[in-house]
């Protein structure tokens, strides 16, 4: 599934789906873009920094690059990562770049001394996503080992940790207020963190296959989600006022536990019902439904607005689903193990070679064809007066 930017200022977007180059598009009939000769591997993400100026692209070649959108030229190569990068994204405030990547670690970029500022390696997955909190303070990581992790960019520490998936996490996105995180997962379900409380706040089914996309509307008030089922569902949020319209949280307490038991459902008041979270619509319709998911779904006619939340299991029980741990010591590698890994990671790093050989070779080959061609052409065009 290619991923896909949209840069509304400057009326581009720009888009990759597992080929080497970047391409910039401005929309018109016409369809004109702009193409980046970026990498020497398949490109994985490409992001656009909040004012529009820059992206940034990562890469199975182990590179993360920054481009100027305006002048559409290369400005740096961060490189650092041993195996393949699969995600990239600027902060907020436009001073940061994160990358994740095969390796396990995460690592934050300074834009303006381009250099590394620290790798966590407390992962034991690969990273699938990486995204920032609105205030740049915090930045979380989805993770192959079905695990999501928070981290404090001013102590340089794990600050949150969940562990509520069941298969491998995709795609993250960050509410507008901070307060909650949005996850997508190879499990078919989505689920939504309540980073204040420290605990899942909404599990959703609908998807009959992994959930590969999500992400939060710009006013918050609707998330859309797509799947390998071919679907794309649009859900409705019900946030409280108090949860929305209050700034960003800079701290966050650690997760709260839960029961096991009551973790993957949504029930409306004591009655123990199990609520519908999503249905899915033809969007060829001319207003497609849309599912409404928030606190409304636990109030009840009689129900005072303070038991909404009390509705969700009871943060007292003992069994951990959630837990917050502190930062691991990078796990040691056998020498033997750390041998092979090296002697396949060259042999890869070889065969990326030749392949990007092969691919400039061919390029050149096309490129003499469409001369002889035209060439051909020129010759014909010549003839034809003198007969």
């Amino acid at each position: 599934m290619p991923y896909l930017t949209f840069e509304v200022t400057y009326l581009t977007f720009e888009m990759t789906y597992l080929t080497p180059t970047l391409r910039l598009w401005i929309p018109s009939v016409k369809g004109e873009s702009t193409v980046f000769k970026a990498h020497t591997n398949s490109v994985r993400c490409v992001d656009f920094s909040s004012d529009g100026q820059n992206l940034v692209s990562c890469s199975d070649d182990k590179s993360v690059k920054l481009w100027a959108v305006h002048r559409q030229k290369f400005k740096a190569s961060f490189n650092g990562h041993v195996n393949w990068v699969r995600t990239a994204k600027f902060s907020p405030d436009g001073r940061l770049i994160a990358s994740g990547s095969d390796d396990k670690s995460l690592k934050l970029w300074d834009l303006s001394s381009r250099e590394c500022m620290h790798t966590f390696f407390e992962h034991t997955g690969f990273i699938n996503d990486v995204e920032f909190h609105p205030n740049s303070t915090c930045v979380a990581t989805a993770n192959s080992d079905s695990t999501v992790k928070v981290w404090d960019l001013r102590m340089n520490k794990l600050l949150q940790h969940y562990q509520s998936h069941g298969s491998a996490v995709n795609k993250l996105s960050f509410h507008r207020s901070g307060n909650f995180l949005l996850t997508a997962s190879s499990d078919s379900t989505l689920k939504i963190m309540d980073l204040v409380e420290g605990r899942l706040f909404y599990t959703l089914h609908g998807h009959k296959g992994p959930v590969t996309a999500c992400a939060f509307s710009a006013d918050g008030d609707y998330f859309a989600s797509g799947g390998s089922d071919e679907e794309v569902m649009i859900w409705k949020t019900n946030f409280s006022a108090e949860d929305t319209e209050k700034p960003p949280r800079t701290t966050f307490p650690k997760p709260k536990r839960q029961t096991s038991a009551d973790s993957n459902k949504l029930t409306s008041g004591d009655d123990g019902k199990v609520v519908e979270t999503s249905e899915v619509k033809d969007c060829m319709q001319a207003q497609p439904a849309t599912v409404n998911v928030g606190p409304a779904l636990f109030q009840g006619p009689d129900t005072p607005q303070k038991s909404q939340i009390e509705a969700l299991t009871d943060p007292a029980n003992d069994p951990s689903i959630f837990h917050r741990t502190t930062p691991l010591e990078p796990q040691s590698i056998p020498p033997q193990l750390a041998t092979t890994l090296e002697h396949m990671v060259g042999q890869l790093d070889v065969l990326t070679q030749t392949v990007s050989i092969l691919e400039q070779r061919l390029t050149m080959t096309e490129n003499k064809l469409r001369e002889c061609l035209d060439n051909q052409q020129k010759i014909t065009l010549k003839i034809k007066p003198n007969d």
